[in-house]
């Protein structure tokens, strides 16, 4: 069915609604958008441009997947359109700190041969879910995608490193932290000796080539090791080759479809624990595999990851981790399946990792 392109009038959210069609419902907020008569060839009056949403194609993946920039896959950065922000060493951070806060970071990797579509998506609605469903004060929360118009909250490698200090400092009991990135993941030669499958896992910045990547082990101990008695931070991460992104010591590895479980320790090498909090990560997919996005939910291009994690969390109260990382799992093997895809490339599993193991059917998530 041909669609037009149209945003929520509440929330923003970009929306593919039918031909002739009058009203829309949004994915994220509920609320009903009138929409205005089409205009150019049946799309509405909504800015085309690095988006390529082909409305009539496969809905999974919708585009390229989140390959891993490195030779294998032949994913070889080049310059971007727009000037980079200039190297700070702390970014502008909100007037309110708050006892909840958030870092949201989404790279669409514009002008880029493998750019992603849904990335800026997912942060928009982890925002919106964050603050309107989980009670995160708006000014706690730091956005960093190609769509900001501050300079200082573009995703280049300094101000995502500027906002991950942001996020830990002044830390104290009871703190609720949020880390979600939805972008390139890329796996490189680990060279310290602390990983079990010898590859350190990576963020790529927008502007990786020039500036480099952020190793896990950066992440963890800017975000993780700072941790206080009492202060719990989740990792919400989609993106390729993610599941010890934080570097936690502990890995979940569910066995079976009833939920068995059993935890992998990956203390080798060096700490990677807290100095008394908890983290957690929810991630795509394990360490060698690859994520997609997906118009079968929304009928935009959303990581699946993200849009599992959001609407799990919705729909389902008092949830264990352990439903929750099958009800996601679950999800998104019936968008795979409903397109008849198969086999070990399109296999994508959501993965559960903390700083410490416990029993993950009767803890329930606390964000």
């Amino acid at each position: 069915m041909d669609r037009r392109r149209c945003k929520c009038q509440r929330c923003g959210m970009n929306m593919a609604a039918p031909i002739g069609a009058q009203t829309i419902s949004c994915p994220r907020c509920q609320s009903v958008t009138q929409l205005q008569p089409a205009r150019n060839n049946g799309f509405a009056n909504f800015p085309p441009a690095n988006n390529n949403m082909r409305p009539g194609l496969p809905a999974y993946p919708a585009r390229a997947r989140r390959l891993s920039p490195n030779a294998n896959n032949n994913f070889q950065p080049q310059q971007f359109n727009r000037p980079m922000s200039p190297q700070i060493n702390n970014i502008r951070a909100p007037a309110v700190h708050g006892r909840k806060r958030a870092v949201l970071c989404g790279i669409n990797y514009r002008g880029h041969p493998k750019s992603l579509k849904g990335s800026i998506n997912d942060v928009l609605s982890m925002r919106y879910f964050l603050v309107e469903k989980l009670g995160f004060p708006n000014a706690s929360v730091i956005v960093l995608t190609e769509d900001e118009k501050d300079p200082y909250k573009y995703p280049t490698k300094a101000n995502i490193r500027s906002a991950l200090r942001w996020l830990v400092h002044g830390c104290r009991p009871g703190d609720s932290l949020v880390f979600h990135y939805s972008g390139h993941g890329a796996r490189v030669r680990d060279r310290d000796g602390d990983e079990i499958d010898g590859h350190d896992e990576s963020l790529c910045p927008v502007d990786y080539e020039t500036e480099g990547r952020i190793l896990d082990d950066e992440i963890n101990s800017t975000i993780v090791r700072p941790l206080p008695p009492g202060a719990r931070l989740h990792g919400i991460i989609d993106a390729c080759y993610s599941g010890t992104f934080l570097d936690l010591a502990f890995v979940c590895r569910i066995k079976n479809r009833a939920g068995y479980s059993e935890w992998e320790d990956h203390r080798i090498g060096s700490y990677k624990g807290t100095s008394g909090g908890t983290a957690f990560s929810i991630s795509a997919c394990d360490d060698h595999q690859s994520s997609g996005d997906t118009t079968a939910f929304t009928g935009i291009p959303m990581g699946a990851l993200t849009y599992s994690f959001i609407q799990t969390l919705e729909q389902e109260t008092k949830l264990t981790y352990g439903r929750l990382i099958m009800s996601m799992h679950n999800k998104i093997r019936e968008a795979q399946k409903g397109l008849g895809l198969n086999g070990a490339n399109e296999t994508q599993e959501p993965q559960l990792s903390s700083s410490e193991p416990f029993d993950i059917h009767a803890k329930v998530v606390a964000i």
